[in-house]
Order: structure tokens, then C-alpha cells, then sequence
């Protein structure tokens, strides 16, 4: 089996829209939440989002192509041309068929879908864009991608809830491995920070409906109350490890495991035994070929609702058992809020950083100790470590889970 390199990575996301910016934000405990700018809140049950800031898309693309895409695949476009200025080569060397693009969404084009339902509704079916379904598709991101660079080999989008993004980045770290490809552009994007999103998250009681933003995102504290919806992109470059090696590529992490499991019990809750993401863990740990004591640092999914992040710590539990005590644990929804789909490809980049310099992120504005949630969450600040293994979970509604585990590029 073929060993797989990252190297390359782009982020449009909340509290950064270069991977300088959000990284210093990220290791400084800065989060990107505030009250919702540009939308009408009439009536809405919350008052609070993460949403991306000081995004100029004309930097990346013209206004004709702009208004050819929803803005989550305006995100997932942005951030991949970031990621592949980042990773230094076009890939022109390879054959176009075995360079892919794998984007993973949770929703898509739902701004697309919500204008034209209005315009539907108020001016009827004459007035909806012919352009509407290929705006709002999931897989318009990862098709737009490949026109846009030629890349002629695997392309599809992933569509699993919050896991959408591990999923694709998993996948595609299979394909390259097991020789079905060389290099692949892969991640997600979300942009739902709609009042038709906001209000239905709300209504199942999903978002948190606190005032102040940095009490709102709290993972693991006692008195987290939902989770705040975050908006953007991350996507990354995979690469075979001998054609960067040869090349020279400046190599983040190396990808070493990919696991995914079903919890096969509720459309939105978690198992409450969370046996579905121990497996999950403990096929990507497998997969990588090293024992559960090997693994250093967890990017918790942690949502900040209470079931999950209660169920996830007792996933971490039972899957470590005592040497659970001695991982570092952190969620980073704690800044950028919830992405949904882009969320596991934004936390997987986080990963690769916090190995490539020795530094786990903290949960941010952590206060108030959980009984359920007992882990050391680095809640003092950003933590020196040199490490060797990370993981990154993702649990989706539906009851998917997505796992990744990163190993540290030493040379």
C-alpha cells in the first residue's frame, strides 16, 4: 500500500480566510462568533453565528463566474485555490485521470434553493433560475473544481451530514493508498447560515440560543446548551508520498487511517453507548497500523450540545481505556463554531498543523467542569507537545461517523 502526504491546505472559515490567519487565531483561542450580520432575524429563536469574514471573492474568480455558483461552492473553490497554490504544482506531471476531486457538503446549494423557492412562491415557476439545480447540488463544488483545473480522475461529493468532509478526505486517502489515483483535491464546504436554516436548526433545539458569544460554543462545559452554526471551507491536497518526496513538496502530515461506521439508532442523536464512533476510532487507528496507546491528541468533534460531546468523551473511554487519561482532547468548534460538512476537513487541517509544530489547540472558553465529561480538554490555552499520532472525529446526523488519524512528518 502506497503511503499519502498532505501537502497543501486552504480554509475559508470564521475566524480566518488564509491558513496563517486561522491558524494564529485558532492556537490564540480567538473564536469567530458574533451576532448574524446580513440577515433578517425576525422572529428567529437565536441571535449568534460564526460567520466568514473578509471573504473577497473576486479574488478568486470573476462575477460571472461567481454568480454560477452557490456560495458554498464559491467557498469550496476559494479555499481549493489556496490549497493548491499552497502545495506548489499544478500536477501537470501526471496523467488527468488519475488526479480527482472529493468534496463532501451537508446541505449545498441551500441558498440557492431558498431564493428561488422565494421567487417560486411570490413571481411562480417562471421566474426560477434555470440555473437553480446545478447551483444547489452537492456535487457542483467538486465538478466546478475540475473544470476549473482539468482534473479528470475520481470526482464526487460525499454527503453525510457532519462527516461529509472526513468522509471525503478519508476516501480519497484510500483511492491514492490503493493506487486508484495520485493526487486528489479533497474536503468540503457549507454555507446554511440562512434564516430558513436558522430557524429549522433552532426549532429541533440544536442551536444555542445564548446572547453572549463567548459563552455560546462551549464543548464539554456543563453549561453548553447547542452548538453555533459556522460557514466556509477547508480543503486539501492528498498526494502520493514518493511523487511529493520527488518533487521536493513541503509535507504537512502524512494521512495513515481512515475509519467510518453507522451508529444505526436515531436520525439525529447519538448512540448513547457511542459504540458506533469507538468502532470508528478504532478501525482508523487500525487501519493506520498502530495500538490505541500510540495516539497523542484527539479534534474532538464536540458540538457543544449535550449528548454529543457527553457521548463522545465516553466513546474516548471505552476505546483508550486508562490511556485515556493521557490524551489531549480538544474540540475547535469552540472558535469556528459548527461548520457541518466542512467541518471534519477544517479539524483534519488543524490536525496536520498541530503536528507539523508541536502544538495542540485549546477548547476555548471552557469554564464549568461536566462530571459527564472528564478528559483533560486543554482548557488552559494552546499546549507545546511533540507528538507522533492524531485523530479527528466526525459524527453526522444519521448516525455516521468519520474518523482520520495523521501522522507527523519528522523528515
Amino acid at each position: 500500500m502506497r503511503r499519502v502526504a498532505i501537502t497543501g491546505v486552504g480554509v475559508i472559515t470564521p475566524v480566518g480566510c488564509t491558513v496563517d490567519t486561522f491558524w494564529s487565531n485558532i492556537k490564540a483561542g480567538h473564536h469567530g462568533i458574533g451576532k448574524v450580520e446580513n440577515l433578517d432575524m425576525t422572529g428567529q429563536k437565536i441571535s449568534l453565528a460564526a460567520q466568514v469574514k473578509d471573504f473577497d471573492v473576486e479574488k478568486y474568480m470573476d462575477k460571472h463566474e461567481a454568480r454560477r455558483l452557490d456560495p458554498y461552492a464559491r467557498f469550496a473553490a476559494a479555499a481549493a485555490v489556496d490549497a493548491l497554490a499552497d502545495c506548489g504544482t499544478d500536477f501537470a506531471d501526471l496523467d488527468p485521470y488519475r488526479v480527482g476531486v472529493i468534496i463532501g457538503s451537508g446541505i449545498g446549494g441551500l441558498q440557492t434553493l431558498e431564493a428561488n423557492h422565494e421567487k417560486f412562491v411570490q413571481k411562480g415557476p417562471n421566474r426560477v433560475s434555470a440555473l437553480m439545480i446545478p447551483l444547489m447540488i452537492a456535487n457542483a463544488a467538486a465538478g466546478h473544481i475540475a473544470m476549473k483545473t482539468g482534473y479528470k480522475g475520481v470526482n464526487y461529493a460525499t454527503v453525510t451530514a457532519c462527516s461529509s468532509s472526513n468522509h471525503a478526505a478519508g476516501e480519497a486517502f484510500h483511492a491514492i493508498r490503493h493506487g486508484y489515483a495520485d493526487a486528489i483535491v479533497t474536503g468540503g464546504a457549507e454555507a446554511t447560515i440562512t434564516p430558513f436554516a436558522l430557524g429549522a436548526f433552532a426549532n429541533m433545539t440544536a442551536l444555542c440560543n445564548g446572547e453572549d458569544p463567548d459563552r455560546a460554543s462551549i464543548p464539554f462545559d456543563a453549561e453548553r446548551s447547542g452548538f453555533i452554526m459556522g460557514e466556509g471551507a477547508g480543503i486539501l491536497i492528498l498526494e502520493e508520498w514518493e511523487h511529493a518526496k520527488a518533487r521536493g513538496a513541503k509535507i504537512y502530515a502524512e494521512v495513515v487511517g481512515y475509519g467510518t461506521t453507522n451508529d444505526a439508532y436515531h436520525i439525529t442523536s447519538p448512540a448513547p453507548d457511542g459504540n458506533g464512533l469507538v468502532k470508528s476510532m478504532e478501525f482508523a487507528i487500525q487501519d493506520a497500523g498502530v495500538t490505541p496507546d500510540k495516539i497523542s491528541y484527539v479534534n474532538a468533534h464536540g458540538t457543544s450540545t449535550p449528548p454529543n460531546d457527553s457521548t463522545e468523551t465516553k466513546a474516548i473511554r471505552t476505546l483508550f481505556g486508562d490511556h485515556a487519561d493521557k490524551l489531549c482532547v480538544s474540540s475547535t468548534k469552540s472558535m469556528t463554531g459548527h461548520m457541518l460538512g466542512a467541518a471534519g476537513a477544517v479539524e483534519a487541517i488543524i490536525s496536520a498543523l498541530s503536528l507539523r509544530d508541536g502544538v495542540v489547540p485549546p477548547t476555548a472558553n471552557y469554564k464549568v467542569k461536566d462530571p459527564a465529561c472528564d478528559l483533560d480538554y486543554v482548557t488552559e490555552g494552546a499546549r507545546a507537545l511533540d507528538y507522533d499520532y492524531a485523530i479527528s472525529n466526525t459524527m453526522g446526523f444519521g448516525g455516521h461517523n468519520a474518523t482520520l488519524c495523521l501522522k507527523k512528518f519528522r523528515g
